[in-house]
């Protein structure tokens, strides 16, 4: 369930629009109901959602090379740091308490990272998921030893004038 990894985890990847590139930074969060709340420092991030506030956040699990989780939601950033009207209001409390069930601290005098006093929410409108999961011809490969490679000749071909 695309929900319940977002639940489990908390360093997510946000995707963004800044400058006419695209940029990705890896984030704090926390997900609860339709939002993914993210505290963040003021910058580069934080001027391009006031540009282009239509985001992807993407969070992965990894067993192994062939056992891995992924999931990507697209939403809406909504910044929450001054609010100004009850509703507002009620969201970046919301917000607060859910990055204070990971990080006790947050937002307070003794948070370590002083500097990330600017609130986001992110409000999730699409979410997908993949994965992957080893066969048994995998699972069979990882239990025979693996020989040495034999050394082979090679075999120069000229280069052609690109390079390749």
């Amino acid at each position: 369930d695309c929900w319940a990894l977002l639940q489990r985890n908390h360093v997510g990847r946000i995707a963004f629009l800044g400058h006419g590139m695209v940029d990705i930074e890896p984030v704090h969060y926390v997900a609860n109901d339709a939002w993914v709340f993210v505290r963040s420092a003021d910058g580069a991030k934080l001027e391009a959602f006031s540009h282009h506030p239509y985001i992807a956040f993407e969070v992965d699990e990894a067993d192994d090379l062939f056992d891995w989780r992924s999931v990507v939601a697209h939403g809406t950033v909504y910044l929450m740091s001054e609010p100004r009207g009850s509703a507002e209001r009620a969201t970046f409390a919301r917000a607060v308490r859910a990055l204070r069930s990971h990080i006790p601290t947050a937002l307070r005098s003794d948070d370590p990272p002083v500097a990330r006093t600017t609130v986001y929410g992110i409000h999730v409108d699409r979410i997908t998921g993949r994965q992957a999961k080893p066969g048994p011809a995998a699972s069979k490969r990882a239990t025979r030893p693996t020989p040495a490679p034999r050394p082979q000749r090679v075999h120069r071909r000229p280069r052609t004038p690109d390079g390749f």
